[in-house]
């Protein structure tokens, strides 16, 4: 036996991956029956098995294929014809041997099931536990155990319950994260006269980096606020919480001092989040009584403004993004609303989303859409553009999508 630790050949080899020879296994051993059908009952009812393969030919040939529950070899069960020479080697010692952790309780199970055994299991000089069945036909084989194949499945099992279990918290902990992260985006959307509104994150993680908010400034003023950080999946969410955090923690100064504001969300995202980690981000504040609105873009995609005359206007970036430097600064613009206008905010995930051919959603699909249901109100449309989003790509989806669309309304004696 020497000093392997697994004798035998007990140890079961995974595929290969590597690729530098061919890769190579057994498939199959066959042994001769002169009933396939009732071998077939034997071997899956009595024993067991699984059924691998069935196949019956036009000329009128019959292949089996049977397998126990663990291994990756078969078992063929062909068909003896009377007389043929392989009839001769029916009701023979087959020298197949399977391999089980527990040959005792493996001998009482199919004993129950009317298996024939030789002998009891019995512990030869060897070593193990040794025992031998034959099926209908009288073909023989070995039944073996190990205490290393014994202690090799337990290990292997206990490593598995550890994994599962594991995979278990983890999932656990992502779907609380998920939950506590649902609560960071608004839950409560500040009534306004001449502005309709809504916002929406569809995730293509459970959690992810997207994040929007509206922020009540007062005086009859809304912050509307988009922005992506750096990353994917829980890192994301992480520094999502953070701007989150740092936007809520400031926003008392936004009304009146709105880039003294910025300046400060910069630095505390600046001060809190590792060298490299930055986001994009789109701030605006809508003046109810007014319909003004004051925006900086800081790296993020141009907002989309349709004008009620059909036209369009891009709002793009007045500075960099947000925490990759201390000394920051951020120009401001101002464009005055009108009624009838609709002003559409989004992040990359619905203009980079790409279909079969490789084609991307991209700004122009995306303006289009906004054409054909800019007549429905802000939460249909959103429903409408991120429809349109997944039949161009119904894949996968590979980033998150969050739009805000305000529509100044054109009746405001009516609300």
């Amino acid at each position: 036996m020497g000093n392997s630790p697994l004798p035998f050949g007990i140890d079961r080899s995974l595929l290969r991956l590597d690729g530098q020879n061919p890769y190579c296994c057994l498939h199959f051993v066959m042994i001769f029956v002169r009933d396939q059908d009732r071998s077939l009952r034997f071997y899956v009812e009595q024993l067991g098995f699984r059924l691998v393969v069935d196949e019956r030919f036009e000329f009128g040939g019959r292949w089996i294929e049977v397998a126990p529950p663990d291994g990756s070899a078969s078992l063929s069960l062909a068909l003896a014809r009377p007389d043929s020479p392989a009839d001769k080697l029916v009701g023979r010692d087959t020298q197949i041997y399977f391999i089980t952790e527990d040959v005792n309780a493996k001998f009482s199970e199919w004993s129950n099931r009317g298996v024939r055994f030789q002998f009891p299991p019995k512990k030869p000089e060897w070593g193990g536990t040794f025992t031998r069945f034959e099926d209908v036909d009288g073909n023989s084989f070995g039944l073996a155990g190990f205490d290393e194949l014994t202690r090799g499945v337990e290990t292997q099992r206990l490593a598995l319950a550890q994994k599962l279990e594991s995979e278990r918290r983890a999932a656990q902990e992502l779907e609380i994260a998920k939950h506590v992260q649902s609560r960071l985006f608004p839950q409560i959307y500040p009534k306004l006269k001449t502005l309709e509104y809504a916002g929406i994150c569809f995730q293509a993680r459970q959690v992810g980096g997207d994040y929007f908010d509206f922020l009540d400034l007062g005086q009859e003023r809304l912050g509307l606020v988009i922005g992506d950080v750096s990353g994917k999946g829980i890192a994301a969410a992480l520094l999502m919480a953070n701007l989150q955090a740092s936007l809520r923690s400031q926003c008392a100064i936004a009304s009146d001092h709105p880039q003294r504001f910025l300046r400060s969300v910069n630095h505390l995202f600046y001060e809190n989040t590792a060298d490299g980690d930055y986001a994009t981000f789109f701030f605006s504040e809508y003046d109810d009584k007014t319909q003004r609105l004051r925006y900086a873009n800081c790296g993020h995609l141009c907002a989309l403004l349709l004008r009620c005359d059909d036209t369009f206007e891009r709002l793009n970036s007045t500075s960099t993004v947000l925490g990759l430097f201390e000394n920051w600064d951020c120009p401001l613009e101002e464009r005055q609303l009108l009624p009838g206008d609709t002003l559409v905010l989004y992040t990359d995930g619905a203009t980079e989303s790409f279909n079969e051919d490789g084609e991307e959603f991209g700004e122009r699909r995306l303006i289009e859409a906004l054409r054909r249901h800019r007549g429905q109100s802000s939460q249909v449309l959103i429903a409408s553009i991120v429809e349109e989003v997944r039949q161009f790509n119904p894949n996968e989806q590979q980033d998150d999508i969050t739009l805000i669309v305000a529509h100044c309304r054109e009746n405001v004696e009516a609300v």
